[in-house]
């Protein structure tokens, strides 16, 4: 017997009612779901093909294959770029996706655009399917669609979809590969200066003990450095090994998370690179949101669970709470953009530098985590009537900050590490050559 697929409305509560029904034809269908007092808004059948499969249930379905974690975000918004150009060709939606799941490689995306495909077949929209499949479309990307579907501009949804996680993407590009060179740059330093503590400094050593010569004070400290990494040289690694473990465990309590992104958001240089970066994401989010006709407390939240970062959570929910209230928006986001005295936060900074961390902290820890241009554009958009614009301007313009701070940040950090370079490998050439240099004067 066919399934029938329909929506309708409770004649007696007003509710909108999502369901199936199993019936010999159409007609019949119609007339069972009038008899439960439903008055039909929309019904269709079901394919064969996709109610079995469904009520399979268990098992691999064919043509997946097996595979771990979610969707790489380089993935997704390839596909969603191609499936923003078919779209504008006129292609059906189905057509398109199972067009561009055969060529994705075997992996979860691909397993999901077939279960996408599955789904539509059986009478459910584009949204629906995707939020069925959550580990490759996100709440933000679902509520897109969806309202897409309701204005009827999907392929103009997906082209503002594609061009966000495309810019996305770039701006995560640019912050990862300028902290790529002074992080290889610091481990093969050590690697090198830990080599030479291990296995150059101790043959000096010999040399000294043998001629039994008073050392310099520099020789001396840097012999006692030497003893200790080829006493303690697991420590290397298993250091920050050990405060990433204690980072971790801290970030499962929400005050101690709660810390740790305050102590993020306020470290010299990196810390305004954090928070300039969340703010144009943020702000890009919000706005794409916003002009794809999502409503403003659900755009909201979209935009808080996707911050990352506990304290612009806490402001988006508060900002929220606001609106519900009746307030604008700029009001309560000037208000709550300063983050709250937290004691792990504190704690972070005595256990980097105790007590100019400590102070430090505490001078800096009022400071807003968004600035007045960003409030001031907010409430100009509201006036006007163009917060989606106002909030796309305002994420252009971190996106140049994020840029200009990449660059400083990268600029600054060779001269540093040359410096820091530079000076192990004098100390160590002076403290090993100055008793040599004595040794040969006294032979002389």
């Amino acid at each position: 017997m066919p399934t029938y697929q329909f929506e309708a409305i409770d004649q007696a509560t007003g509710k909108e009612i999502r369901d199936t029904v199993d019936a010999a034809n159409e007609a019949e269908a119609q007339a069972t779901i009038r008899s439960m007092g439903l008055m039909v808004t929309k019904l269709k059948a079901q394919r064969a093909a996709a109610a079995a499969k469904r009520a399979a249930g268990g098992g691999r379905k064919p043509g997946r294959s097996f595979a771990i974690g979610g969707v790489k975000t380089k993935e997704l918004t390839l596909f969603t770029r191609q499936l923003s150009i078919l779209q504008d060709a006129g292609l059906p939606i189905l057509r398109s996706l199972k067009l561009l799941a055969e060529m994705q490689k075997p992996g979860r995306l691909k397993n999901s655009l077939l279960d996408v495909c599955d789904e539509i077949e059986g009478g459910a929209t584009l949204s629906e399917a995707m939020a069925k499949s959550p580990k490759a479309f996100n709440r933000l990307y679902c509520n897109m669609i969806r309202a897409g579907e309701a204005g009827g501009a999907l392929e103009v949804i997906l082209r503002r979809l594609a061009e966000f996680m495309e810019r996305s993407e770039s701006l995560k590009r640019k912050v990862k590969g300028a902290l790529v060179y002074p992080i290889v740059v610091v481990m093969v330093a050590v690697g090198i200066l830990s080599f030479i503590m291990v296995s150059i400094v101790p043959q000096f050593k010999k040399i000294f003990d043998d001629f039994d010569t008073e050392l310099p004070t520099m020789t001396l400290l840097l012999i006692n450095l030497s003893n200790w990494v080829v006493r303690w040289w697991f420590l290397i690694p298993a250091i920050p090994i050990g405060i990433n473990l204690v980072v971790r465990l801290i970030k499962l309590i929400p005050y101690g998370r709660f810390g740790w992104d305050l102590f993020a958001l306020k470290v010299v240089v990196f810390g305004q690179l954090v928070e300039k970066n969340i703010l144009a994401r943020a702000c890009r989010t919000l706005a794409t949101l916003l002009a794809s006709g999502v409503p403003i407390l659900e755009a909201l939240n979209i935009t808080r669970d996707t911050s990352g970062n506990m304290m612009f959570e806490r402001l988006f929910t508060k900002v929220s709470e606001s609106i519900r209230d009746g307030e604008a928006i700029a009001k309560p986001l000037k208000a709550y953009a300063i983050p709250p005295f937290n004691a792990v936060a504190l704690l972070f900074w005595m256990a980097f530098v105790p007590l100019a961390g400590a102070l430090f902290y505490l001078m800096r820890w009022k400071k807003p985590v968004v600035d007045d241009l960003a409030v001031n554009m907010v409430d100009v958009g509201e006036e006007s009537g163009e917060l989606d614009t106002m909030l796309f301007k305002v994420a252009d313009t971190y996106d140049e900050e994020v840029a200009v701070l990449t660059e400083s940040l990268t600029s600054l950090m060779e001269p540093l590490l040359i410096i820091f370079l530079g000076g192990a490998v004098g100390f160590i050439v002076i403290a090993l050559f100055m008793p040599l240099v004595k040794l040969i004067q006294t032979l002389t």
